[in-house]
């Protein structure tokens, strides 16, 4: 499938970036939706590079998969669900059917039961048995936590409710140092779990229910949950009418959009949140419509197939120049890694070729003084993807904004540049010479001809980040049709579940560890040796 692209990649590689780049090339490998224009000129892909990849979206019928999505049929066939996130934030786009049954009231009408809760946790009119909700705990953990901890905090100049806190890790350190100080008779806590079963989340909502019953006579009535299943937070004792269901045909890494993004509306307003919907939807809307040449989300996946598949670049660092963003990358290593970390196609039949790149990042400018050093003068290549606004949101500091942007602009330049050796050497020939003067400059040498992409918008507003998360999440999908992989579910996480199930009565001594292998015994011996 990748054979000619690859072919014409060989054919190509050594040629400089730079060399090509002029203001033609610069205006052509940019496309532009609403507030998003995403700049991909610094990548070795040219013209007929974009027509074999536009191709190959064809022939894997890209298109009719976007409209199967869209239209609430069967994709996740694993699983037997639509993939109907998009309609979480359909906020005005007509009837969406499933099963034959239009979705989209019960949508709306979560969304309004939502709204008038966080309105009623804002204003004081639901109150803690201590006074008005001046904390909220969201307990999560995956997309059920990533999700509303990465959008609370780009969104914190909009921040204007509770504060919000996140708990995910089964570690008793997280959750104990997250309600250290924190008011119980003040604090709201949120459970977030689908089948209300996930052993980390129910494990972290139990000792909140300890510590909050510690200081008021009914936990359960500064308890919400964010789950289907009824009977079980009735059980809790949560009120149903702060329970907030969704549906199956919403992943847990894409749920943000709907009850999981409870603490994201409660943090910024109901009126914020729309905002934050309404990206969303004008990003489907561009997705569906515009030609793939135009197309944001096709262009991003197009640009990670090239540097994955066809170059051979197996990882992919986001790397955010907006501090708000700086969970971004983690969110999006899993809705990339647990989406297309996939080894078999949709037929069950080993893939030919490799699978999701590692995803990983940090915001600039920290990572320029830890791994930048290995992407611009490591062994291997590491494509980038910068993203910058052209506003802050501290306008009396705006020229130390400018001095950030300046900073994400000079390392895509660096990047591409490089430096050669003459010019390494001529940087320090007025302080060696000879041998030493050669080895001291091939330490200085850039060989740059790396790529990168750039995304850039007005300012990190609801909306903006709305259209941003959408745009990363049908890129995920168009990468995974083409390579022929179910996007939507996760088998990959059941294992470690299962084992962990089974050794947890070896690790408490209650069983021995006589059917575990060697290594895994003799590490359960060392650590109750040791107290455990």
């Amino acid at each position: 499938m990748f054979a000619d692209l690859k072919a014409h990649y060989e054919a190509l590689k050594d040629r400089r970036i730079e060399a090509v780049l002029d203001a033609t090339r610069a205006e052509a490998f940019a496309a532009m939706t609403g507030a998003l224009r995403l700049d991909y000129a610094k990548t070795q892909i040219d013209d007929k590079a974009l027509s074999m990849l536009i191709h190959l979206l064809d022939t894997r019928g890209v298109a009719d998969k976007r409209e199967a999505m869209f239209t609430g049929q069967p994709i996740n066939d694993t699983e037997g669900r639509a993939v109907l996130h998009t309609a979480l934030r359909n906020l005005d786009g007509g009837a969406v059917m499933v099963d034959g049954q239009d979705v989209m009231p019960d949508v709306l009408a979560t969304l309004d039961r939502m709204s008038d809760f966080a309105t009623s946790v804002r204003d004081g009119s639901y109150t803690g048995q201590g006074g008005q909700i001046t904390d909220i705990v969201n307990i999560g953990i995956g997309g059920s936590d990533l999700g509303p901890k990465m959008g609370t905090l780009a969104l914190a100049p909009y921040h204007d409710g509770p504060r919000c806190h996140f708990v995910s890790n089964v570690d008793p350190a997280d959750i104990a140092q997250t309600l250290r100080g924190l008011e119980p008779t003040t604090t709201l806590v949120i459970v977030a779990s689908k089948t209300f079963t996930t052993i980390e989340t129910m494990t972290n909502a139990r000792t909140a229910k300890a510590w909050m019953g510690e200081a008021v006579s009914d936990v359960g009535a500064q308890f919400a949950a964010l789950s289907t299943a009824a009977e079980k937070t009735a059980d809790f004792g949560i009120d149903p009418s702060r329970v907030f269901g969704f549906e199956d045909w919403v992943g847990g890494r894409y749920s943000m959009w709907g009850p999981i993004g409870l603490s994201l509306m409660i943090a910024i307003g109901p009126d914020a949140f729309r905002a934050f919907l309404r990206g969303g939807q004008a990003m489907d809307r561009h997705f569906r419509a515009a030609p793939w040449g135009e197309n944001l989300p096709a262009l991003l996946a197009m640009v990670g197939l090239w540097h994955n598949q066809v170059c051979g670049h197996t990882t992919r660092a986001v790397l955010p120049y907006d501090n708000n963003l700086s969970r971004l990358p983690a969110y999006l290593q899993q809705l990339e890694m647990e989406s297309n970390g996939k080894g078999v196609s949709m037929d069950g039949v080993a893939l030919p070729y490799n699978s999701g790149p590692v995803v990983w990042g940090e915001p600039g400018t920290n990572g320029q003084h830890a791994f930048y050093q290995l992407i611009h003068q490591g062994t291997r290549v590491v494509p980038c993807e910068f993203l910058v606004a052209a506003r802050g949101h501290e306008d009396a500091l705006h020229h130390q904004h400018q001095l950030l942007v300046a900073n994400c602009l000079a390392q895509s330049e660096a990047l591409m540049k490089g430096r050669s050796l003459d010019e390494a050497r001529a940087k320090v020939a007025d302080k060696f010479e000879g041998a030493e003067l050669e080895r001291q400059a091939a330490h200085r040498v850039f060989p740059g001809n790396r790529p990168s992409i750039t995304l850039t918008y007005p300012q990190l507003t609801p909306e903006v980040l709305g259209m941003l998360v959408a745009l990363y999440e049908h890129r995920v999908f168009v990468e995974g049709v083409v390579l022929g992989v179910n996007s939507y579910d996760q088998w990959g996480v059941e294992l470690g579940k299962e084992l962990a199930t089974s050794l947890q009565p070896v690790v408490e001594g209650e069983k021995a560890a006589d059917d575990k292998d060697g290594s895994t015994a003799a590490l359960v011996a060392f650590l109750q040796r040791h107290g455990l």
